[in-house]
């Protein structure tokens, strides 16, 4: 899209609703977050409920920084080795456990399974963004 503005590093700045499109176009994700005082970054695959990130997972780290509603933050991204573009998405947030019946069974509705289904994953994380940021690198030629 010409006209976007530009970075520092010569990376197109990505709008909001851009970002939340780019964000809807990839099902597979990074959360990361603080658990026992070290940084955490994990895959997660996940779908967009309006501006909102969900994802399903089974107790442990993920739950238990969303039961603290701790500041998260998320990445998605894309790249195609054939035109050397790409671009990345960045969110922070609040990550929140949804509780309520009602808001797991709409959830549900989205479609969303568990890649791996060896481990149930019966809770629902939401993050509500606070901040959402991208860029994208223009396509290229590919070196001959």
């Amino acid at each position: 899209m010409p006209g976007l503005p530009i970075d520092h590093a010569g990376l197109e700045t990505l709008p909001f609703e851009e970002c939340l499109g780019l964000l809807g176009s990839v099902p597979l994700g990074r959360i990361a977050f603080l658990s026992d005082g070290e940084v955490v970054v994990l895959p997660v695959n996940y779908a967009l409920d309006g501006q909102t990130i969900v994802f399903r997972t089974a107790p442990g780290s993920k739950l238990s920084a969303a039961a603290d509603e701790g500041l998260v933050s998320f990445e998605a991204d894309y790249y195609d080795p054939w035109t050397r573009s790409g671009w990345s998405v960045l969110v922070t947030g609040r990550a929140t456990v949804v509780y309520e019946e009602a808001e797991t069974q709409r959830l549900g509705r989205l479609g969303l399974e568990p890649w791996i289904s060896t481990v149930q994953r019966p809770y629902w994380i939401s993050i509500r963004p606070t901040a959402v940021t991208g860029r994208r690198t223009p396509p290229t030629p590919a070196p001959a």
